[in-house]
């Protein structure tokens, strides 16, 4: 897929997502501070190469996920689009589990791989990233791949940003290495949906068999 069709298919995802995480109740905007960096419109600092950071992975699918700092052990679906071109996301059940979008790169690969989640889910209460917005910059993520890899990242900038004022370059646009992006809903409800997104950004730190 070349890196204009992918953008394509990551608007369309990234656009639906916007109205998803329906029901329950979060409160208030619980974000708190900033502490990722970013200059002071919200602007992520550019992503760069870290003395740490892992060489690119084979591709391989996620299938599951794992985030200590917030107590997230969760199965990985993957996410296509819907017959009406909208991107699918994962359902609204009790047993709420995180989904990648298949035309985003697998997580390690050069490029930002997209996973979403959801913040709420309905009458079951809290969705499988209810708590995304805690995380801080040096927490760590791993990604479990098909392959038996496991995939390192580690927090460099958690953002809370309006949904009306989406970042979609800083989310979804090339950058050359790999990278991950963790996507809810957030900040205060507004009727049965949130008026924010919470937007992780990760960089591979390292990978183990």
């Amino acid at each position: 897929m070349t890196p204009l069709s992918r953008r394509a298919c990551l608007t369309a995802a990234l656009a639906t997502l916007l109205t998803g995480c329906g029901g329950g109740s979060d409160g208030p905007d619980r974000a708190g501070p900033r502490d990722d960096g970013a200059a002071p419109d919200g602007t992520p600092p550019p992503s760069r190469p870290s003395p740490n950071a892992a060489h690119a992975l084979a591709r391989s699918v996620p299938v599951r996920l794992r985030i200590p700092a917030i107590e997230v052990d969760t199965p990985v679906m993957r996410l296509g689009l819907a017959a009406n071109g909208s991107v699918q996301v994962p359902p609204i059940t009790v047993h709420d589990q995180a989904g990648w979008y298949g035309h985003s790169p697998t997580p390690g690969q050069v490029g930002p791989s997209v996973i979403l989640g959801h913040a709420t889910v309905g009458a079951y209460g809290d969705g499988v990233f209810h708590d995304l917005a805690r995380l801080r910059r040096g927490d760590k993520i791993a990604a479990r791949l098909g392959n038996g890899t496991t995939a390192r990242f580690t927090v460099e900038t958690v953002r809370t940003v309006a949904k009306a004022e989406f970042p979609t370059e800083a989310v979804y646009g090339d950058v050359d290495r790999p990278e991950l992006r963790l996507i809810t809903c957030g900040g205060p409800r507004t009727g049965d949906g949130y008026r924010d997104n919470v937007i992780v950004f990760a960089g591979l730190s390292s990978a183990t068999p």
